[in-house]
């Protein structure tokens, strides 16, 4: 009986767990779509519920029916930087945010359209070749460089309006941070376990000490609502996104295939996948996608810093996910809840995300070395690592000059550098192997 009792408890506290996990990777997001479109609180508020829904659907879908590992499906960085550039360049052709919204679904729906089909006609795994362990590694790195930017941005309470670094803030953080890796790196038993999930309610009450703060407001909120239907509009198909959507797309297949190694080897001790788990994880993807669309939301992938949440709390079960899953779903359609959980702090929520970073940019690292970096090797990873990250530094305004999908391309530095790596290892092979 107290085995019982004891299993029920670990259980529910790593269900828990996965549950602020979820939440800590996908509160942050909305909270910067709003900054760059303007969106008022009750827009954001909104777009907060259907992330978090969304999040949950696709999570256990994939879950489930996909790919069927423990992988959190949460907005993508590549799609953040996707809406922060066609934001400036709808502005720059004259349309309202609102229109540049219904184009990014419609570009959505292309991606998705796009992710279905590769899964259905059995054509994802036929890819599998081009994701070398430097090319896996490479993304994973560069990953990692784009949006550790973001996180340390919000653990340092810089902000739109102003540029200066909040000390106090910043504090709260690195003490989130620092116990968040202590606690993992020495931690034994249930304190390793769940150093994600301490770290998070430490900051928490840490943030609520320092500022004085109380819970978020609800009154006047819905007690109960279901996340609203195309809240952005009508989406907008247009022939313009639909090369990007394709790029797009085939980069996302080498997302998905870097969480499912980088989780499988987190799960089983070595990278261990099969061609009908690509080929699946690749057509919920596209279903994922379209569901986002439907929900007005950012695109959900396949998140490889759910092996780092792994290695850092030794959780390998999936039916503890699983039920994180669904309880996020559950409470979506509670808006006052929303609102609350939300209320993690960006600081300490951006503390613990980049501490799962942490394992993944060893991750990326260890792919990287697995094979002798020689001369070819090195050149290659030196090249799109130069490059890719050096977009990451200039400004959307930076290709104003160029067509529009031109720009959505290359002002993309995780998307220039992964696609660059790709091309000269297939390139550079092919010339040695004829020579």
């Amino acid at each position: 009986m107290k085995e019982e009792s004891t299993r029920f408890l670990d259980g529910s506290l790593e269900t828990i767990q996965w549950f602020v996990f979820l939440l800590a990777s996908a509160v942050a997001l909305p909270i910067v779509i709003g900054s760059i479109f303007e969106l008022n609180f009750n827009e954001v508020a909104g777009l907060m519920q259907r992330t978090f829904f969304v999040v949950g659907i696709a999570s256990f879908l994939q879950g489930v029916f996909g790919h069927r590992l423990p992988i959190m499906e949460g907005p993508a960085g590549l799609w953040i930087s996707i809406f922060a550039v066609m934001a400036y360049s709808g502005a720059q052709s004259g349309d309202s945010y609102m229109e540049t919204l219904q184009v990014l679904q419609g570009t959505m729906i292309w991606t998705g359209i796009f992710l279905f089909l590769f899964g259905v006609f059995r054509l994802s795994h036929r890819v599998l070749f081009v994701f070398t362990p430097l090319v896996t590694g490479a993304f994973l790195f560069l990953l990692t460089v784009q949006l550790s930017g973001t996180f340390l941005q919000g653990m340092l309470g810089i902000q739109q309006s102003t540029e200066a670094v909040d000390g106090k803030q910043a504090l709260v953080a690195f003490v989130t941070l620092a116990l968040v890796i202590g606690l993992s790196v020495m931690g034994k038993g249930w304190l390793k376990s769940f150093a994600v999930l301490i770290g998070i309610g430490v900051g928490w009450v840490l943030y609520a000490i320092t500022f004085n703060s109380n819970a978020n407001d609800t009154g006047g909120t819905s007690p109960f609502s279901l996340p609203d239907i195309f809240a952005w509009g009508p989406p907008q198909l247009t022939w313009g996104t639909l090369p990007l959507g394709f790029i797009t797309a085939v980069i996302l297949l080498s997302n998905l295939v870097a969480s499912i190694i980088a989780v499988s080897h987190t799960v089983y001790g070595k990278p261990q996948y099969t061609y009908d788990q690509v080929n699946k994880g690749s057509s919920f993807l596209g279903i994922n996608h379209g569901i986002t669309a439907i929900f007005s939301a950012v695109a959900n992938v396949s998140l490889a810093s759910s092996s780092g949440f792994m290695q850092l709390t030794g959780q390998k079960k999936k039916r503890p996910f699983l039920y994180a899953t669904l309880l996020l779903v559950l409470f979506s359609f509670f808006p006052p809840v929303v609102a609350f959980i939300s209320g993690i702090p960006a600081p300490v929520a951006n503390a613990a995300l980049l501490a799962t970073f942490v394992q993944l940019m060893g991750l990326g690292l260890s792919n990287m070395t697995s094979e002798t970096l020689d001369e070819r090797r090195l050149t290659i990873l030196g090249l799109s690592f130069l490059l890719g990250i050096g977009l990451m530094f200039l400004p959307p305004e930076a290709f104003s000059g160029v067509p529009a999908i031109l720009q959505n391309l290359l002002s993309n530095g995780l998307l220039v550098g992964t696609v660059l790596v790709i091309v000269l290892d297939r390139i550079w092979k092919e010339s040695n192997t004829s020579s």
